[in-house]
């Protein structure tokens, strides 16, 4: 049997599925999703793993127009990936019309093409589940009018619609050769990123617009502590939580601590499953003042 190996990034404006459609691929959650837009931060990759492939899949954060510091080089991470990879997938919602930000990647990605590099692109037709079939035929020939694409796919990420045949669509670019991760492993990222993205992840859910560009968090340390009286092995995670205002500081802490407390418990279930071990959360709420703005901050919290 040939066996195929590579790696596929997906881009994308905010918020069009990209980080869920990395999961439903993967089989397990190692990207967060948030009905807010701009959630990714890192190029998360999740492994795939097929008796005839290896699919490696780089996320990256939505592509857009930058407005800050932080824009800039959040775009300068999607591009430098782009280079890099055997395939690019190109995510656009089934549920919103064909708009600006979508014709802007297009061109970014025409112009990939036209620099040599001949990077194959699949248009990827995500929440396809939330259309009728007569709107999903209209996107799909929008879509097909933005550009010149290797392949157009409709897929589901929630339902499961077509995401095997995108995994197949996928796989058919890959150049042939071995396995390029162990069995099993299914994301190289580091513990500290995925303990912070799940606290981050939680701390998104049901706030005001403004808050997710302006929300960094930052692991202090994980270290174990002493065994408790039954022997069960656990964990000291001290996290701090970076917005730019007092005021933002007031929605994530909540009246009387109530909202930061159920951060905490939603963000601890997820990381003890990670870990593998019971886990005490310890969230700090910091202020840093217009930090996507200020070089030095953005270097101290991670960008």
């Amino acid at each position: 049997m040939t066996h195929r190996s590579g790696f596929a990034c997906f881009v994308g404006r905010p918020n069009a599925g990209k980080s869920t459609l990395t999961n439903a691929l993967v089989g397990q959650k190692v990207a967060i999703t948030s009905g807010r837009p701009q959630t990714t931060r890192h190029t998360i990759r999740g492994i795939v793993h097929r008796p005839d492939a290896q699919l490696v899949l780089v996320d990256t954060p939505g592509l857009h127009r930058p407005r800050t510091l932080l824009g800039e080089r959040l775009n300068h991470l999607v591009t430098d990936t782009l280079t890099e990879v055997d395939v690019v997938g190109f995510c656009l919602p089934a549920d919103q019309k064909v708009g600006p930000g979508d014709r802007f990647i297009a061109e970014q990605l025409v112009q990939l093409s036209r620099d040599g590099r001949g990077t194959p692109v699949v248009a990827i037709v995500t929440k396809a589940d939330l259309v009728g079939k007569g709107r999903l035929a209209e996107h799909l020939l929008a879509v097909q009018q933005l550009g010149e694409w290797a392949e157009i796919v409709p897929v589901s990420a929630q339902s499961g619609y077509q995401v095997d045949e995108l995994a197949d669509v996928l796989v058919s670019y890959l150049p042939q050769g071995p396995a390029l991760y162990p069995e099993g492993e299914l994301t190289d990222e580091p513990e500290q990123v995925m303990v912070a993205e799940l606290v981050r992840e939680a701390a998104l859910e049901g706030v005001r617009d403004e808050l997710p560009h302006s929300l960094a968090v930052v692991v202090e340390e994980i270290v174990p502590r002493e065994a408790t009286g039954d022997g069960t092995p656990m964990l000291d995670v001290r996290v701090n939580l970076y917005v730019e205002r007092d005021s933002q500081k007031a929605i994530i802490i909540g009246r009387g601590g109530a909202r930061l407390r159920d951060v905490g418990s939603q963000a601890r279930r997820g990381i003890e499953a990670l870990l593998g071990a019971r886990v005490y959360l310890d969230l700090h709420v910091k202020v840093a003042k217009d930090w996507q703005r200020d070089p030095k901050q953005l270097g101290r919290l991670g960008f």
